[in-house]
Protein backbone atom coordinates (compact mmCIF):
# COMPACT_ATOMS: atom_id res chain seq x y z
CA UNK A 1 0.00 0.00 0.00
CA UNK A 2 1.45 3.56 -0.83
CA UNK A 3 0.88 5.79 2.21
CA UNK A 4 0.79 8.86 0.57
CA UNK A 5 3.22 10.88 2.41
CA UNK A 6 6.31 10.62 -0.12
CA UNK A 7 7.92 14.38 0.20
CA UNK A 8 5.61 15.00 3.48
CA UNK A 9 8.16 16.71 6.00
CA UNK A 10 7.79 14.69 9.57
CA UNK A 11 9.02 15.99 12.86
CA UNK A 12 9.71 13.07 14.98
CA UNK A 13 10.54 13.46 18.69
CA UNK A 14 12.76 10.81 20.91
CA UNK A 15 14.20 9.24 17.94
CA UNK A 16 17.44 8.14 18.33
CA UNK A 17 16.28 4.82 19.66
CA UNK A 18 13.19 3.11 20.41
CA UNK A 19 9.90 3.13 18.93
CA UNK A 20 10.61 7.12 18.34
CA UNK A 21 13.29 5.70 15.92
CA UNK A 22 10.99 3.03 14.67
CA UNK A 23 8.42 5.25 13.71
CA UNK A 24 11.02 7.87 11.93
CA UNK A 25 12.48 4.80 9.69
CA UNK A 26 9.13 3.51 8.96
CA UNK A 27 8.42 7.62 7.95
CA UNK A 28 11.48 7.71 6.26
CA UNK A 29 11.08 4.25 4.01
CA UNK A 30 7.85 6.05 2.66
CA UNK A 31 9.67 8.75 1.31
CA UNK A 32 8.82 11.44 4.03
CA UNK A 33 11.70 14.14 5.02
CA UNK A 34 12.23 13.25 8.28
CA UNK A 35 13.53 15.68 10.97
CA UNK A 36 15.01 12.96 14.46
CA UNK A 37 15.22 14.70 17.57
CA UNK A 38 16.84 13.37 20.36
CA UNK A 39 18.84 14.84 23.12
CA UNK A 40 22.03 12.86 23.06
CA UNK A 41 24.21 14.12 19.36
CA UNK A 42 26.00 10.65 19.02
CA UNK A 43 23.37 8.67 19.29
CA UNK A 44 20.98 10.57 17.10
CA UNK A 45 23.58 11.40 14.67
CA UNK A 46 24.29 7.45 13.95
CA UNK A 47 20.46 6.72 13.87
CA UNK A 48 20.06 9.32 11.41
CA UNK A 49 22.97 8.20 9.06
CA UNK A 50 21.61 4.44 9.39
CA UNK A 51 17.95 5.54 8.56
CA UNK A 52 19.39 7.60 5.29
CA UNK A 53 21.08 4.32 4.14
CA UNK A 54 17.66 2.68 4.76
CA UNK A 55 15.28 4.82 3.17
CA UNK A 56 18.22 5.89 0.04
CA UNK A 57 16.09 4.78 -2.73
CA UNK A 58 12.95 6.90 -1.91
CA UNK A 59 14.20 9.93 -2.28
CA UNK A 60 13.71 10.59 1.76
CA UNK A 61 16.09 13.11 3.63
CA UNK A 62 16.49 12.74 7.21
CA UNK A 63 18.03 15.78 9.50
CA UNK A 64 19.06 15.21 13.19
CA UNK A 65 18.82 18.04 15.61
CA UNK A 66 19.93 17.12 19.10
CA UNK A 67 17.90 19.41 21.54
CA UNK A 68 15.75 19.12 24.33
CA UNK A 69 12.55 19.41 23.12
CA UNK A 70 10.98 19.76 26.93
CA UNK A 71 12.00 23.38 26.74
CA UNK A 72 11.41 26.13 24.66
CA UNK A 73 14.72 26.87 23.61
CA UNK A 74 15.06 23.31 22.35
CA UNK A 75 11.34 23.15 20.63
CA UNK A 76 12.36 26.42 18.59
CA UNK A 77 15.51 24.62 17.50
CA UNK A 78 13.27 21.74 16.29
CA UNK A 79 10.91 23.67 14.90
CA UNK A 80 13.53 26.04 12.90
CA UNK A 81 15.00 23.08 11.34
CA UNK A 82 11.71 21.31 10.24
CA UNK A 83 9.60 24.55 8.85
CA UNK A 84 5.74 24.01 8.48
CA UNK A 85 5.84 19.97 9.35
CA UNK A 86 2.99 17.87 7.97
CA UNK A 87 3.40 14.87 10.07
CA UNK A 88 4.12 15.47 14.13
CA UNK A 89 5.14 12.84 16.33
CA UNK A 90 5.18 13.46 19.73
CA UNK A 91 7.39 10.98 22.29
CA UNK A 92 9.38 11.54 25.57
CA UNK A 93 10.56 8.92 27.74
CA UNK A 94 8.30 8.51 30.80
CA UNK A 95 9.16 9.37 34.23
CA UNK A 96 10.55 7.59 36.62
CA UNK A 97 8.35 4.72 38.72
CA UNK A 98 8.12 4.30 41.91
CA UNK A 99 5.74 5.41 45.16
CA UNK A 100 3.40 8.63 45.33
CA UNK A 101 4.60 9.01 48.88
CA UNK A 102 7.95 9.51 47.98
CA UNK A 103 7.18 12.11 44.79
CA UNK A 104 7.17 15.79 45.23
CA UNK A 105 5.65 19.14 43.24
CA UNK A 106 8.84 19.24 41.17
CA UNK A 107 8.36 15.34 39.71
CA UNK A 108 5.32 16.26 39.12
CA UNK A 109 6.33 19.25 36.91
CA UNK A 110 8.58 17.26 35.37
CA UNK A 111 6.40 14.84 34.53
CA UNK A 112 3.95 17.10 33.26
CA UNK A 113 6.44 19.54 31.36
CA UNK A 114 7.50 16.21 29.22
CA UNK A 115 4.52 14.17 28.99
CA UNK A 116 1.55 16.53 28.98
CA UNK A 117 3.03 20.10 28.12
CA UNK A 118 5.47 19.07 25.53
CA UNK A 119 3.52 17.68 23.37
CA UNK A 120 0.43 20.52 23.44
CA UNK A 121 2.83 23.20 22.64
CA UNK A 122 4.15 21.25 19.97
CA UNK A 123 0.63 20.56 18.38
CA UNK A 124 -0.04 24.55 19.50
CA UNK A 125 2.74 25.19 17.47
CA UNK A 126 2.58 23.70 14.18
CA UNK A 127 -1.32 22.58 14.14
CA UNK A 128 -2.67 26.06 12.20
CA UNK A 129 0.14 25.28 9.63
CA UNK A 130 -1.30 21.45 8.82
CA UNK A 131 -5.08 23.48 8.57
CA UNK A 132 -4.03 26.02 6.25
CA UNK A 133 -2.08 23.35 4.13
CA UNK A 134 -5.26 21.21 4.18
CA UNK A 135 -3.08 18.47 5.47
CA UNK A 136 -1.85 16.89 9.02
CA UNK A 137 -0.87 14.10 10.78
CA UNK A 138 -0.15 14.10 14.36
CA UNK A 139 0.43 11.06 16.22
CA UNK A 140 1.11 10.82 20.06
CA UNK A 141 3.12 7.65 21.91
CA UNK A 142 1.75 7.71 25.05
CA UNK A 143 1.58 4.40 26.78
CA UNK A 144 -0.70 1.26 27.13
CA UNK A 145 -1.31 2.53 31.18
CA UNK A 146 -3.42 4.90 29.59
CA UNK A 147 -5.90 2.39 29.46
CA UNK A 148 -4.94 0.28 32.36
CA UNK A 149 -2.57 2.06 35.23
CA UNK A 150 0.03 0.70 36.29
CA UNK A 151 0.31 1.13 40.42
CA UNK A 152 4.30 1.96 40.14
CA UNK A 153 3.97 3.93 37.44
CA UNK A 154 1.62 6.94 38.80
CA UNK A 155 3.57 10.32 37.11
CA UNK A 156 2.92 8.80 33.65
CA UNK A 157 -0.56 7.48 34.18
CA UNK A 158 -1.63 10.85 35.55
CA UNK A 159 0.75 13.18 32.76
CA UNK A 160 -0.06 11.02 29.93
CA UNK A 161 -4.07 10.82 30.87
CA UNK A 162 -3.94 14.51 30.85
CA UNK A 163 -2.39 14.58 27.34
CA UNK A 164 -5.25 11.94 26.10
CA UNK A 165 -8.01 14.33 27.43
CA UNK A 166 -6.76 17.02 25.54
CA UNK A 167 -6.27 15.58 22.31
CA UNK A 168 -10.28 14.21 22.47
CA UNK A 169 -11.29 17.70 22.43
CA UNK A 170 -8.90 19.55 20.00
CA UNK A 171 -9.00 16.52 17.62
CA UNK A 172 -12.78 16.87 17.15
CA UNK A 173 -12.14 20.38 15.93
CA UNK A 174 -9.50 19.90 13.01
CA UNK A 175 -10.63 17.00 11.60
CA UNK A 176 -12.81 18.81 8.74
CA UNK A 177 -9.66 20.65 7.44
CA UNK A 178 -7.94 17.08 6.91
CA UNK A 179 -5.90 17.36 10.39
CA UNK A 180 -6.23 14.42 12.72
CA UNK A 181 -4.56 13.38 15.63
CA UNK A 182 -4.06 10.32 17.36
CA UNK A 183 -2.51 8.38 20.55
CA UNK A 184 -0.79 5.19 19.85
CA UNK A 185 -0.40 3.13 23.30
CA UNK A 186 2.10 0.91 23.13
CA UNK A 187 2.28 -2.13 25.66
CA UNK A 188 5.42 -4.43 26.31
CA UNK A 189 7.49 -3.80 23.39
CA UNK A 190 11.19 -4.65 23.32
CA UNK A 191 12.97 -1.22 24.32
CA UNK A 192 15.68 -0.35 26.71
CA UNK A 193 12.65 1.18 28.66
CA UNK A 194 11.10 -2.05 29.06
CA UNK A 195 14.16 -3.66 30.61
CA UNK A 196 14.75 -1.14 32.63
CA UNK A 197 10.94 -1.34 34.08
CA UNK A 198 10.80 -5.13 34.33
CA UNK A 199 14.14 -4.74 36.54
CA UNK A 200 12.58 -1.75 38.80
CA UNK A 201 9.62 -4.43 39.59
CA UNK A 202 11.98 -7.12 39.75
CA UNK A 203 13.49 -5.52 42.73
CA UNK A 204 9.98 -4.89 44.52
CA UNK A 205 8.86 -8.32 43.91
CA UNK A 206 12.49 -9.77 44.81
CA UNK A 207 13.06 -11.33 41.69
CA UNK A 208 15.94 -11.06 38.91
CA UNK A 209 14.83 -9.37 36.03
CA UNK A 210 15.12 -12.32 33.97
CA UNK A 211 12.84 -14.02 35.69
CA UNK A 212 10.58 -11.16 35.87
CA UNK A 213 10.41 -10.86 31.68
CA UNK A 214 10.30 -14.59 31.04
CA UNK A 215 7.01 -14.10 33.75
CA UNK A 216 5.64 -11.55 31.72
CA UNK A 217 6.55 -12.60 28.50
CA UNK A 218 4.62 -15.29 29.30
CA UNK A 219 1.50 -14.04 30.22
CA UNK A 220 1.17 -11.80 27.50
CA UNK A 221 -1.86 -13.53 25.07
CA UNK A 222 0.65 -13.32 22.11
CA UNK A 223 3.62 -14.80 24.44
CA UNK A 224 5.82 -12.56 23.11
CA UNK A 225 7.06 -8.64 23.17
CA UNK A 226 5.95 -6.37 20.28
CA UNK A 227 9.24 -4.95 18.24
CA UNK A 228 9.78 -1.50 17.33
CA UNK A 229 9.39 -2.26 13.91
CA UNK A 230 5.62 -3.12 14.00
CA UNK A 231 4.97 -0.16 15.94
CA UNK A 232 6.72 2.35 13.61
CA UNK A 233 4.69 0.39 10.99
CA UNK A 234 1.28 1.32 12.53
CA UNK A 235 2.08 5.21 13.11
CA UNK A 236 3.27 5.56 9.83
CA UNK A 237 -0.32 4.10 8.58
CA UNK A 238 -1.99 6.72 10.64
CA UNK A 239 0.46 8.95 9.37
CA UNK A 240 -1.11 8.32 5.84
CA UNK A 241 -3.70 9.75 3.27
CA UNK A 242 -5.51 7.03 4.03
CA UNK A 243 -6.63 7.79 7.06
CA UNK A 244 -8.25 11.13 7.08
CA UNK A 245 -11.09 9.89 9.02
CA UNK A 246 -9.71 8.17 11.64
CA UNK A 247 -9.18 10.98 14.58
CA UNK A 248 -9.18 11.04 18.73
CA UNK A 249 -8.31 7.51 19.04
CA UNK A 250 -6.33 5.61 21.21
CA UNK A 251 -4.56 2.75 19.23
CA UNK A 252 -3.67 0.30 21.56
CA UNK A 253 -0.56 -1.74 20.90
CA UNK A 254 -0.47 -4.47 23.29
CA UNK A 255 -0.30 -8.21 22.04
CA UNK A 256 -4.27 -8.28 23.69
CA UNK A 257 -2.58 -7.37 27.11
CA UNK A 258 -5.25 -5.75 27.95
CA UNK A 259 -8.33 -8.20 28.81
CA UNK A 260 -11.27 -5.76 28.54
CA UNK A 261 -13.88 -5.09 25.58
CA UNK A 262 -13.30 -1.54 25.11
Amino acid sequence: MDLGIRGKKALVCGASKGLGRACAEALAMEGAHVTIVARTAADLEKTAGEIRVMAAATGATVQAVACDITTPEGRALALAACGEPDILVTNAGGPPPGDFRDWERSDWIAALDANMLTPIELIKATVDGMIARKFGRIVNITSAAVKAPLSNLGLSNGARTGLTGFVAGLSRQVVAHNVTINNLLPGPFDTDRLKSNFANMAKTAGKTAEEMTASRRKANPAKRFGTPAEFGACCAFLCSTHTSYMTGQNILLDGGDYPGTM
